[in-house]
């Protein structure tokens, strides 16, 4: 026989409840919905049991009995008092009622809850003789009422207090985080699929030892409340006490086999009754053996410790009020950044803070964040993934307090000299050309070996892959001091400037998010309006070095039709269909560059049906191909083995019969734009016997990319005579 199903409602602190949906329904709730307060969800008996035990992140579970109009006590009294209580509890049992109004014409919720008491009472006392007592802390059965404009939902309060009480803390820090919350940072933190692969967690401000606890209870597979001795389904007459303690029986197997392999968890904290209390904590929650506590200041953080192993780095900074003055909490901050930099490499860490200028004292980007609500304060719990790319200069004002100061090496400070130099120069060239994107610094000294774009007051900087033989923690130091510097020498904020590191591509490599923030904005070049994307994918949506070729193509393509193969995301059509080719057709691999090319098509007003956009294997598509094309550009890359292609390309090897393919879709006084990045390139021109070629690279590189004149390779192609 099916069990009853029933509606219950879990309350929930605001910013849980998304997860409270996906809990609920793991659990085996049914219908679960968010709503004000909470979520809405059906479940059995054995549900509200597997809930009450394993719920880390709901408050009450409520079911409510009572949902109807009511405008006046008297109507409240009346809709109590018809309720058949005694199918639910003895007469003898202790009772209790919260009440909370909102926009009701009952005005006071003490009368409110005296009154509800009052019909509860009497129903009693008229049916039996007795009456049941009131009891505040722990009653046999508790009721919440709730009205809301005139509608009274009166539930049973099936938890009788909020799950959050696990019952292993008595004792606090000065401001510590409820448990359901702590349970909630860490979910958002991916805590559980790192725990399960062993990755090991550290608080470094731990207080009571509540993050660390819950951590070690996730991980160890602990019902969060097997240790709580109340409930308020105990004295409920629907209660199985039978089916309670087999999953009771259940939730302490698993946590026997659970505890077996919870990872390394460690908290320390600069307050000794904070550890006193954490480790008291830790002991009443039954995971002492698998948590440690310790004694530390922060600025010992990792100093004797093995944290080689990537892990979880996951902390509730003081929010300004404990320490008093705002300065030294973003000192705090700021001593905390540097630390996690430099001893937490590889790291996941989330930062559970009070505000975004707090967040940006740690002088990383953040790679996601979260909204939380701290009781009535509103809190953001800030991901990062440390990562030399993510770093950045923390901005600091006067206003802060802090020292203004940077203290650079004697390579640094050449590094600023030659910025200085380069920008002084650079400024003036692009401001005479009307040019808002270009480089200023391309591995000028060796020892600094980074590309330096500028993208209408964004800063792209691009690190080189070390060889082998230069130290990998030299290397990322002197990235390091490159982050530092730039934000004051270009004058833009330090979340502008953007670091990703390039190395030989394979494959696909090239398509591949680094990111996922989804940062476009619009930049204009040559009249033309285009959109970047510095965060997101290794290349930014634009290549500079190829501004002159652009500008070649606008001056070849009137009265023609365009081809533009290997495509990327479009630029070159751009600039075909603004200098009157008659069509264009953009063809690339990518079905996201296909997106984002027909986006920059459409942001210059390019949206007929003769500008196409075509998703497909660029070297299948030319062979499958006949229509002929009066110009043609050719940009493909180094070396591909993607996944969508029946084969690898190789630029060298490959070159002859790209080309001849390519050539064989040209009008007879067509031309052919072919380009390539391989420095070693070297073309095949017996092979290319019938063809008239003329190299052209140095024409199409740009004053910026003069110090780099391999950055590309160019040929103008046309069929002989």
């Amino acid at each position: 026989m099916a069990q009853q199903a029933f509606k219950l409602f879990a309350t929930s602190p605001k910013g849980l409840e998304p997860l409270l949906v996906d809990e609920l329904s793991s659990l085996g709730a049914t219908t679960a919905r968010q709503t004000r307060g909470g979520v809405e969800f059906f479940g059995t008996l054995e549900v509200v049991y597997r809930v009450c035990l394993w719920s880390r992140l709901a408050g009450r579970i409520l079911m409510p009995l009572i949902e109807q109009p009511v405008e006046d006590p008297d109507q409240l009294y009346e809709a109590v008092h018809d309720f058949p209580w005694e199918d639910h509890f003895d007469s003898t049992a202790t009772m209790a009622v919260d009440c909370n109004l909102s926009s009701s014409k009952i005005t006071h919720s003490r009368y409110a809850a005296l009154k509800i008491k009052d019909a509860v009472v009497d129903r009693f006392r008229e049916l039996t003789g007795q009456r049941p007592d009131v009891e505040v802390k722990q009653p046999n059965w508790r009721i919440n009422a709730w009205l809301n404009h005139d509608k009274l939902i009166l539930s049973l309060d099936l938890s009788g207090d909020s799950l959050h009480r696990r019952g292993y803390r008595t004792e606090g820090g000065l401001a510590p985080l409820k448990e359901h919350l702590a349970a909630a940072l860490l979910v958002r933190a991916g805590w559980n699929t790192l725990s399960q692969a062993g990755a090991p967690l550290v608080d470094p401000m731990c207080g009571s030892g509540t993050l660390a606890i819950e951590a070690a209870l996730i991980a160890g597979d602990c019902a969060p409340g097997m240790l709580r001795e109340y409930y308020g389904f105990f004295h409920w007459k629907q209660h199985d006490a039978e089916l309670w303690q087999q999953l009771l029986d259940e939730a302490q197997s698993r946590r026997e086999k659970g505890l077996e392999s919870v990872p390394r968890i460690v908290g320390y904290d600069r307050d000794p009754r904070a550890i006193k209390n954490a480790w008291a904590n830790a002991e009443r929650a039954g995971v002492e053996f698998c948590v440690h506590f310790e004694r530390r200041e922060l600025k010992q953080l990792g100093e004797s410790d093995d944290f080689s192993q990537p892990g979880l780095l996951i902390t509730n900074p003081p929010y300004g009020e404990r320490l008093g003055e705002k300065e030294e909490v973003l000192e705090l901050y700021t001593l905390l950044g540097e630390k996690m930099r430099e001893q937490f490499l590889h790291w996941n860490v989330s930062v559970f803070t009070v505000g975004s200028e707090f967040g940006q004292a740690l002088a990383m980007r953040a790679q996601n964040k979260h909204t939380f609500y701290n009781g009535a304060l509103k809190c953001l719990l800030l991901h990062f993934k440390v990562e030399p790319e993510h770093f950045f200069r923390a901005p600091i004002t006067a206003s802060h307090g802090l020292a203004n100061v940077i203290t650079l090496s004697d390579g640094a400070q050449m590094f600023v000299n030659r910025m200085r130099k380069n920008l002084k120069k650079m400024k003036r060239w692009a401001g005479r050309n009307g040019i808002s994107c270009y480089r200023v610094y391309d591995a000028d000294l060796p020892e600094y070996a980074v590309a330096v774009d500028l993208y209408d007051g964004r800063a792209h900087v691009q690190e080189y892959q070390a060889p082998s033989t230069i130290d990998e923690r030299l290397a990322r130091r002197r990235v390091r001091e490159v982050v530092t510097v730039l934000p004051e020498l270009l004058g833009i904020d330090a979340e502008h400037v953007y670091v990703k590191t390039r190395k030989r591509q394979r494959g696909s490599d090239q398509y591949d998010r680094q990111d996922k923030r989804r940062e476009f904005f619009e930049v204009n070049e040559g009249g033309l309006r285009f959109k970047v994307n510095l965060a997101d994918y290794l290349d930014t949506g634009l290549f500079l070095d190829h501004r002159l070729t652009r500008e070649l193509i606008r001056d070849l393509a009137p009265q023609r039709d365009f081809l533009n193969l290997f495509a990327y995301t479009g630029s070159v059509s751009v600039y075909a269909a603004a200098g009157g080719a008659l069509s264009t057709t953009t063809v690339d691999m990518s079905s996201t560059y296909c997106g984002w090319a027909k986006e920059n098509l459409e942001l210059n007003g390019f949206t007929s049906h003769v500008h196409q956009v075509i998703s497909a294997d660029c070297l299948k598509w030319i062979e499958q191909h006949s229509r002929k094309y009066g110009l043609i550009f050719l940009d493909p890359p180094t070396f591909s083995n993607s996944k969508k292609m029946d084969d690898c390309f190789d630029i060298q090897r490959d070159h002859v019969a790209l080309i001849k393919n390519a050539c064989c879709l040209l009008t007879d006084d067509g031309v052919l734009i072919f380009s390539n990045n391989l420095r070693r390139f070297k073309m095949d021109h017996d092979a290319l016997t019938g063809l008239e070629i003329e190299e052209i690279s140095q024409q199409t590189i740009p004053q910026d990319f003069e110090r780099n004149p391999r950055i590309h390779n160019c040929w103008k192609i046309s069929l002989g005579k």
